[in-house]
């Protein structure tokens, strides 16, 4: 092979990138949210709100909405999901509530439930109105680690109960994957920081940053100096193709997603001419999305099994081949090539499935590619427990219906837990729940006392 890498940076002006990184889903405006609205059935015991992790009372805040009282529509659904605003963004509302829908099962088309909850919480945030307060100071104090979603959910029950929370996170920015881990064009013009702005300003949430477990802080001195402990510190590693990947060109996606969303000049950012990305889940898709959005020439996915297995939603991967993606199925990576330590192709193999075991079938295709991205999952550190001897369950903190841990004193909740969803709205009812959890242990123990 005699292909040389063509990685550049600028393959497209600053208005094609505008473009490219605009809003995915442009807000509604009043018209629109209100004809919306008036689809909906407001059934009774309605299967849109028993689909949605956080419970939001979906037909109230719809008939909300459609008598013009946003400010109640947004804290009826803030109430049960203080991230609203950013689950009505990023949430894959199409398997979850709209999928639920009643009007899905009529008439082939749900009610926007996702829009009109950004119509809502967009409302709210352009008027400014904060809707919830500090509860009487309790003088218990809480250590949360992590500012992700698990995290300040948990944080913002707690600081609305009276409790006074210390949240302690590794990176310079609040947010966790809402900031460093979606596509740019989910959440535009710096929404996760005006979330989390919205969220702390109620009081009673110190927020540290630079903060990592086992390394600035230790959480046996946690135990210790606080009255509980909330773990939503998510994945700290991700998974290997199991190939010499020290070459250049061989890229982990989730850092390099991390990168875009940082960058204030996106044509900075280095981007192959053919792209590989290796994976089928949503981080698979948005940084082939992004890839393709920033100008690389062709780019495809490449998935060891078939599309039905595909983590990421039929819908997902419809935006990810209407920007011109290929999703290629049943084949996995099985050699990398290198010029001069620098990747110019891989190696895939087909696979099929027998007995219920993926094989591969001795049939290779090779793809010249520039850069290849690995997108195959994140995985849970178990030193991230820093030497507390916590039970583990696949893998990840095994917690019960509570999100308490085996060790008492010690809650978690969010992608770090066993059975964690990798969503957003999954993770705040996980910070809800323990929220709610550790403020019935304090007042038993003060109780008791």
């Amino acid at each position: 092979m005699t292909a040389q890498p063509d990685i550049a940076r600028g393959r497209l002006d600053s208005a094609a990138l505008a473009q490219n990184f605009s809003d995915l889903h442009p807000a509604f405006d009043r018209h629109e949210a209100k004809i919306a609205a008036e689809r909906c059935l407001f059934c009774y015991d309605a299967p849109c709100i028993k689909a949605c992790p956080t419970s939001i009372d979906i037909p109230l805040f719809i008939r909300e909405i459609m008598t013009g009282n946003t400010v109640g529509a947004a804290r009826t659904i803030l109430s049960a999901n203080i991230m609203g605003g950013m689950c009505s963004r990023v949430c894959p509302t199409e398997t979850l509530c709209e999928e639920a829908c009643v009007k899905e099962v009529s008439e082939g088309r749900a009610v926007e439930i996702g829009s009109l909850q950004r119509y809502a919480t967009d409302e709210l945030f352009a008027k400014g109105k904060q809707l919830f307060t500090r509860g009487t100071p309790t003088g218990k104090r809480v250590a949360v680690i992590g500012a992700g979603p698990a995290g300040l959910a948990c944080a913002h029950r707690l600081a609305t109960l009276g409790h006074e929370v210390v949240v302690f996170e590794a990176r310079e920015k609040s947010g966790g994957l809402n900031e460093y881990g979606i596509a740019a064009y989910k959440s535009t013009e710096d929404f996760a920081q005006a979330e989390v702005d919205y969220i702390t300003a109620i009081g009673g949430i110190e927020i540290r940053h630079g903060q990592r477990l086992g390394e600035d802080v230790h959480l046996a001195d946690l135990t210790r100096q606080y009255d509980a402990v909330f773990l939503g510190m998510g994945l700290g590693d991700t998974n290997v193709l199991g190939l010499e990947e020290d070459i250049e060109g061989v890229i982990d996606a989730v850092d390099y997603i991390a990168e875009l969303r940082q960058a204030e000049d996106l044509g900075s950012l280095p981007v192959g001419r053919r792209i590989v990305v290796i994976g089928g889940g949503m981080t698979a898709i948005d940084i082939a999305s992004q890839t393709k959005r920033l100008g690389a020439e062709s780019v495809t996915i490449a998935y060891r099994r078939g599309q039905p297995q595909m983590n990421a939603s039929e819908y997902e991967q419809e935006v990810a081949q209407t920007d011109g993606v290929l999703i290629r199925h049943w084949m996995k990576p099985s050699r990398l090539h290198a010029e001069g330590g620098r990747l110019i192709a891989v190696e895939l193999e087909y696979t099929r499935e027998e007995g219920g075991r993926l094989v591969g079938t001795g049939e290779r295709l090779s793809l010249e590619c520039d850069q290849l991205f690995t997108a195959i999952g994140q995985a849970f550190l178990p030193k991230e427990v820093d030497g507390v001897p916590l039970a583990l369950e696949k893998g990840r903190l095994a917690v019960d219906a509570e999100r308490r841990t085996s060790v008492p004193g010690i809650w978690a909740g969010g992608d770090c837990v066993a059975g964690g969803q990798d969503l957003t709205v999954a993770a705040v009812e996980d910070g809800k729940q323990a929220a709610l959890s550790i403020d019935r242990a304090l007042k038993a123990q003060a109780k008791a006392a």
